[in-house]
């Protein structure tokens, strides 16, 4: 039986950077992006609270209801899209600056980290991003990763869009190959650091 699952508001806020602060803070691309334990111990909180910060602008969180997995997403709009500045959206030549200024002025990572991710992103079609999402390790391993990224990919499927993300490793590759996602063939290589696999999923016609 799975766990239900909402959409997060202002309110989840702490809860919800908490939860990305623990599950990110070791994972390839943090220890990167911040290579000293201790003052990743202390900046990693407000990278989290800007991607958090973001979507909570801009997209949209869903969360179980016990706060212990949460996914971000952003809806991304093609390119000319009047709907939306897909420019910016997908990160402008200020954005970067702007995000290192925000987390961690002195870091120069901060803002490679971000410079790479906008300007690899694909914006030729639009589709439903997810950024990050994450699981409390003590229920890992109940398929609740799984549950939060369906929700969002059966309504993609309804409504013919297509979906995106970023694997930092191997194995969060192979579990978004089995929900249909599909590595682009590049990877994003960070500078003397790990890579990133974009991968793309197109919108899938489900059988009853």
């Amino acid at each position: 039986m799975g766990v239900a699952i909402r959409r997060a508001g202002a309110d989840d806020r702490e809860v919800v950077v908490g939860l990305l602060d623990r599950v990110f803070r070791n994972d390839p691309v943090s220890s990167w992006v911040f290579p000293d334990p201790d003052h990743r111990l202390r900046k990693h909180p407000d990278l989290m609270g800007a991607f958090a910060d973001q979507v909570f602008a801009e997209g949209w969180i869903d969360m179980t209801e016990d706060g212990k997995s949460v996914a971000l997403w952003l809806s991304m709009p093609a390119a000319g899209d009047a709907s939306g500045d897909a420019a910016d959206a997908h990160g402008g030549d200020d954005d970067p600056a702007a995000f290192r200024e925000a987390v961690d002025p002195a870091n120069e990572r901060v803002e490679q980290i971000a410079r790479i991710m906008g300007e690899n992103h694909p914006t030729d079609r639009a589709h439903a991003y997810l950024l990050l999402i994450a699981v409390d390790a003590e229920v890992q391993g109940q398929s609740r990763g799984t549950e939060l990224i369906s929700a969002v990919l059966e309504r993609c499927d309804r409504e013919g869009l297509a979906a995106y993300l970023e694997a930092s490793s191997e194995r969060s590759r192979g579990l978004y190959e089995r929900l249909g996602y599909v590595f682009t063939g590049r990877t994003l290589d960070l500078p003397d650091g790990p890579h990133m696999w974009p991968m793309w999923r197109d919108p899938q016609t489900r059988t009853a």
